[in-house]
């Protein structure tokens, strides 16, 4: 099994545990040692992973954080643990100070469910105030994941790590800007667009309010030409391989779904709608009766000539994790749904 196939097995027992997980010691044995026994460490091992670990901070003695990982008997990771039902975000002080006191170049803070990784990028041996990675098990996104595998034992490179975060925080803030943009264009965002050769007038407030409304739809009228390109990208190049296999050798047979075992799967207008959206778009491309679904227990797939081997895309609807696959040549793109 890959690590991706095994992170997802774990992420998807956590809403099983969830309600039967009250204190901090529970969420540490049923969900963070676990987490970091699939990074490969020996959590039984205290010359490895290190519960209790001494951390003094200045004239305080005795503070411990919770964990700590050893390499070559030097720490390098820190792990502070919360209840699984702490809102981190006023805890990140307590890691703060004992990064200070250790050689350890990463801290990581969770409650089981989050993890924010943080180092020190702005200072030196002071740890930033904001993470350089932040990952929810109930949410994954594909990129997140392989940074998790950086942090694997047999992966681990301190270095190789420290020179991508960086770019890894920046990157994430930089992201979460564009997204806050997308939902309410700030007033600064929308002037920027103005400037642009846009409005030679003067930019007074109810200018601005004004435009507010039509940024925001331009803005996701370019995402959705982005996807649409893609898509019709995606069935163009099935198209062709499809007329190069035909002017070919003949081909082994191919399953009709019809011939696939049903299972009780339950298709939901959200998917339904998904379909229609996507075969509107590529109507134009192509015979709108070739393009077909196939409902199974784990994606939406949009097939073409009803056979599951010509996929064109699938899309993976569950209660906290949505994205799209759009299949590439022999590759797959995907694309969160937030």
């Amino acid at each position: 099994m890959s690590f991706e196939e095994k992170i997802h097995s774990f992420s998807a027992r956590i809403p099983n545990l969830q309600n039967n997980i009250s204190t901090e010691e529970a969420t540490k044995t049923s969900l963070v040692m676990p987490f970091f026994q699939l990074l490969g460490y020996d959590v039984f091992n205290p010359e490895e992973f290190i519960p209790e670990f001494t951390a003094d901070v200045g004239i305080k003695k005795g503070e411990k954080v919770d964990y700590a990982i050893l390499i070559n008997d030097e720490p390098v990771i820190l792990i502070e643990c919360k209840n699984i039902n702490e809102d981190l975000t006023k805890h990140g002080s307590q890691l703060f100070r004992y990064f200070g006191t250790s050689a350890a170049k990463f801290g990581i803070l969770t409650n089981g469910i989050i993890y924010r990784f943080y180092t020190d990028i702005e200072e030196t041996n002071k740890m930033d105030k904001a993470p350089f990675l932040e990952i929810n098990l109930l949410a994954l996104k594909e990129y997140q994941i392989q940074e998790l595998q950086k942090f694997q034992k047999e992966n681990f490179d301190k270095n190789q790590i420290y020179d991508t975060a960086a770019e890894l925080k920046y990157m994430s803030q930089i992201r979460q800007v564009i997204k806050d943009e997308l939902v309410k264009p700030s007033e600064e965002f929308v002037r920027l667009i103005l400037n642009r050769g846009i409005y030679e007038g003067m930019k007074t407030q109810a200018v601005v309010e004004k435009y507010q409304p039509l940024v925001k739809r331009a803005f996701n009228l370019v995402i959705s030409e982005i996807i649409n390109d893609r898509l019709k990208s995606a069935i163009s190049k099935e198209s062709e391989s499809s007329a190069g296999n035909d002017s070919t050798e003949p081909q082994g047979p191919e399953t009709p779904l019809e011939s696939l075992p049903e299972k009780k799967i339950i298709t939901t207008p959200e998917e339904l709608s998904s379909f229609y959206v996507i075969k509107s778009i590529l109507r134009t491309k192509i015979d709108a009766s070739r393009i077909t679904y196939k409902d199974t227990e784990t994606y939406f797939a949009v097939n073409l000539d009803k056979k599951t081997t010509r996929w064109i895309c699938r899309i993976y609807i569950k209660d906290k994790v949505k994205f799209i696959m759009i299949k590439n040549g022999d590759n797959a793109i995907r694309y969160d749904i937030e």
